[in-house]
């Protein structure tokens, strides 16, 4: 077992009853960014998970790997949703560092929003396609 092993086993598990548990896992004043949010303090990390639960159906975290390194770790996952009658899938990776007492300090999500989100959706998806082909190198 490794220091982020609960938090993961917590996050692959996560419900809204068990968000009441963030306290547990991450220190006071931890910081949470990803591509859409960067917030800090417990309540405002358990918010985004309320969001969370609150616009999309059947979310869940399934993570695929975990690499740590003394009071860090990179975790990689992918996050799986219903939203208005389709299914999406996003891949991406935390890194985690952790205090002295073993909850998350630091909590940093990557994962490509075009790519992963954006381009799925039917308005803003064209656009962002367009213009990723223009970009990509084409091959011989």
């Amino acid at each position: 077992m490794t220091i982020a092993t609960p938090l993961l086993e917590w996050y692959a598990a996560l419900t809204p009853q068990t968000l009441a548990q963030a306290a547990r896992y991450y220190a006071a004043d931890a910081r949470f960014r990803d591509p859409f949010n960067d917030v800090q303090g417990v309540a405002a990390i358990t918010a985004i998970f309320e969001h969370m639960f609150a616009t999309t159906e059947h979310p869940r975290f399934v993570i695929t790997g975990c690499i740590v390194q003394e009071q860090q770790a990179f975790a990689t996952w992918i996050f799986s949703f219903d939203l208005r009658g389709r299914h999406y899938e996003i891949e991406g990776g935390s890194h985690l560092r952790f205090d002295a007492e073993g909850r998350v300090s630091h909590h940093r999500d990557y994962w490509d929003a075009a790519e992963e989100l954006l381009q799925k959706l039917p308005v803003v998806g064209a656009p962002i396609r367009w213009l990723r082909r223009q970009f990509r190198v084409q091959q011989a």
